[in-house]
């Protein structure tokens, strides 16, 4: 099933989603090798922007072999991320979205993230001055609600739909949950059938069953896969060799997941240096080995790592223990 988000055709539905420090441009580069149809940034500061903060532009910076990609800007005044959206809207993206559903105090302390979705009127006043700013599709990222008993996805969808977004995701929990408990599916479906704009859905795509079960429950238009592409960026080519053949792909060998770990560790030298790239892996390690044998002292060593050489070394060491041992516990 292919997407369409305003004048933006999108060649399949499944969507890397935003993570700060994770969906950078060396991880986004391997998941849309691995087959995600839209890809989105981490999210930038509209305020670090308009003060030209340095660490932003790196942020900015979009590949053409990664689109289409969507920016994700945070911010809470309508002024500032309108200006920044023509400031920023000749740049190598193709859709703007504004961050809904962050929930981490110190961007809620400011208003923004999901804090936004407990004044509705100032969201739609946003998503009004964005959307008429630009030419390019603007989107929205949302929770269920910022706690249980204030859910107003629904609401702020039609808000949003009638500001003129072009498509929102809707992440199925609440900001009172962060990231635990399970997502609200239903909370997906109900946002569907109250507005026409497209609906992604967004939270618990861990395994290809689940991306056809999120679609089967809510009827959205694209899937979301975010916190189930750590470590994992073949999800997206398993599940599109799932909804073709029926058949759950297997997990990579760990030849291949090493294999794919030096080469995003290449990357992350290639774009940010080997200071910060090599130390930026260190959680990436600790991801992709998950459920590979022997794997707990492997990320102990990992947060020690300095060189890419020194990755290399372990990775290679790791290999050798789990060959010779089979796996086994010592």
């Amino acid at each position: 099933m292919n997407l369409k988000i305003g004048n933006v055709n999108i060649k399949g539905n499944l969507v890397l989603g935003p993570m700060a420090g994770v969906t950078d441009l060396p991880f986004r580069l391997l998941c849309k090798e691995q087959g995600a149809d839209l890809i989105y940034t981490e999210m930038v500061s509209a305020k670090g922007i308009s003060y030209n903060n340095k660490n932003t532009e790196s942020l900015l910076l979009v590949e053409e072999t990664e689109r289409p990609v969507s920016l994700q800007l945070f911010g809470a005044d309508p002024v500032i991320l309108s200006e920044t959206a023509k400031r920023i809207e000749d740049r190598n993206f193709d859709i703007l979205d504004l961050n809904m559903g962050c929930p981490v105090p110190k961007v809620v302390n400011n208003k923004e993230g999901s804090a936004l979705m407990t004044d509705p009127k100032l969201a739609g006043e946003i998503i009004h001055a964005v959307s008429t700013a630009i030419k390019k599709p603007f989107t929205v990222k949302i929770r269920k609600g910022f706690t249980e008993a204030t859910s107003n996805a629904v609401e702020i969808a039609k808000i949003a739909e009638a500001n003129g977004a072009a498509a929102i995701a809707v992440h199925g929990r609440t900001r009172e949950q962060y990231y635990s408990g399970k997502a609200d599916w239903s909370i997906i479906r109900a946002v569907k059938e109250a507005v026409s704009i497209p609906v992604i859905g967004n939270g618990d795509v861990i395994t290809p069953e689940d991306a056809i079960r999120l679609v089967k429950e809510t009827g959205c238009d694209g899937i979301m896969i975010a916190r189930g592409a750590r470590g994992n960026p073949w999800i997206f080519k398993h599940i599109k060799e799932y909804m073709e053949t029926g058949v759950k792909p297997e997990k990579p060998q760990l030849e291949e997941a090493v294999e794919m770990m030096l080469r995003h560790a290449r990357l992350s030298l290639q774009y940010k240096g080997e200071y910060i790239g090599i130390r930026e892996m260190r959680k990436h390690v600790a991801w992709y080995t998950t459920g590979y044998p022997l794997a707990a002292k492997l990320r102990q060593q990992a947060n020690f790592i300095e060189s890419y050489e020194g990755l290399e070394e372990l990775l290679q060491q790791y290999q050798e223990t789990v060959r010779i041992t089979g796996g086994a516990e010592e």
